[in-house]
């Protein structure tokens, strides 16, 4: 049962409570991932994602460039840590570039 909050609760105690009862992180970390991706790669990249996809701790990254697939895979490591520095916590473990 979920622990009852006081009336002195901040508004993010009380969703981050609500997250934690519903099991509803998986699909909040997907959006998070999606928005890091969007805000970490600028437009250049952007224009060619078509997808971003987080299951489990693979982020899957659908591109309409091959050459851009080819130099973003050169920097896959780079990638994991930046979207996990945004995100101030460890989400993303590997990324498939497809």
């Amino acid at each position: 049962m979920a622990k009852r909050l006081n009336n002195q609760s901040s508004v993010g105690d009380v969703l981050k409570q609500i997250i934690q009862v519903n099991k509803l992180q998986p699909g909040m970390d997907q959006i998070d991932v999606k928005e890091a991706w969007k805000n970490l790669m600028g437009n250049g990249v952007n224009h060619y994602t078509k997808n971003v996809v987080l299951k489990g701790t693979t982020l899957y990254v659908e591109l309409s460039s091959a050459v851009l697939r080819e130099e973003l895979s050169h920097g896959k490591s780079k990638i994991v840590t930046m979207i996990n520095e945004e995100l101030r916590r460890d989400v993303v473990k590997d990324v498939v570039l497809r």
